[in-house]
């Protein structure tokens, strides 16, 4: 989805022209991918723009650096405040927020310590990131080939930039087979998450997710999902999951904060059908609190 250019990104501390937000060919980043990133929605509210748990978003950015060994330059709250900047000034009414932790240029090697730490916040429109056709009636999907990263080879808990490489191999991979998304499994041959999601199966009335120890990301949106789901009284279970599970489940979705909830109507080609009760329960949920609708979790709802 082609990106839409908006006024201004925060760079180092400053507010800087879009267009004049660039970096040198030589940045330690590009080569390397030692880089932590997060992705965040503000969304549009009766009140102005509510970034859609920003405190957390910006917890787990700081968690993601510290297993890179990346020392960030500011403060969670300077953060916090370069984010609310940016979206104030580029005066949008909902917009997708990419805060971005990279190092910068004056070393090569990959000894990555000496090097600048940089942070820069963009933000932009962005609609459903699996399509409307698949909010409204699921994706098609595929069990890739590529295998999610082991633990120990890299670590699931960071989001970092050069992690999502593995990420795009299966996804390439789905798209050109003829499907909307892949879904990877982990070393271990259970369930983990798809290229950029997390995974939820719904059996007998029962919702369940993979563990961050299947290389799942452990992710804002699951854990806004499975808080979600204990307010509608649907048991939920953080377990090892089986391929067999998504063929033979009687629901499926997938959660990020660029899909937000998408339903997933077939695995390698075992129909699911058309979105069932308990996604659209969750859909409906979802959509409530990240806009202000329930008061409950209004303090999730950071506005702008």
């Amino acid at each position: 989805m082609p990106i839409t250019p908006t006024d201004k990104i925060w760079m180092d501390g400053e507010l800087v022209d879009w267009d004049a937000a660039q970096i040198h060919v030589l940045t330690h980043t590009l080569h390397y991918g030692a880089g932590v990133f997060e992705g965040i929605r503000a969304y549009e509210t009766d009140s102005g723009p509510g970034i859609f748990r920003l405190a957390e978003h910006v917890h787990r950015l700081f968690d993601s650096a510290k297993i890179f060994h990346i020392e960030i330059p500011f403060t969670e709250e300077q953060i916090r405040d370069a984010i609310r900047e940016t979206v104030r000034v580029n005066g949008l009414p909902a917009c997708y927020i990419r805060p971005i932790v990279y190092l910068g240029y004056g070393e090569m090697g990959l000894n990555p310590l000496p090097c600048p730490v940089k942070v820069a916040v963009a933000v932009w429109p962005w609609g459903a990131y699996l399509g409307e056709e698949g909010v409204n009636h699921g994706v098609r999907t595929k069990i890739s080939s590529w295998v999610r990263h082991n633990p120990n080879t890299m670590p699931p808990a960071a989001k970092g930039t050069g992690m999502y490489i593995n990420s795009q191999l299966a996804k390439v991979e789905a798209l050109l087979a003829g499907y909307d998304e892949a879904i990877m499994l982990s070393p271990q041959g259970y369930l983990s998450e798809c290229t950029g999601e997390n995974l939820f199966v719904v059996q007998d009335g029962v919702i369940r997710t993979p563990p961050t120890a299947s290389g799942a990301l452990q992710g804002v949106t699951q854990d806004t999902v499975l808080t979600l789901a204990a307010d509608l009284g649907i048991p939920v279970r953080v377990e090892n999951l089986l391929r067999s599970c998504v063929y033979t489940c009687d629901e499926a979705f997938c959660t990020g904060t660029a899909a937000e909830v998408t339903p997933i109507r077939s695995v390698d080609d075992r129909v699911i059908g058309e979105p069932g009760p308990i996604t659209r329960q969750i859909q409906a949920a979802y959509a409530d609190v990240v806009r202000g609708r329930n008061a409950k979790y209004d303090h999730w709802v950071d506005r702008v």
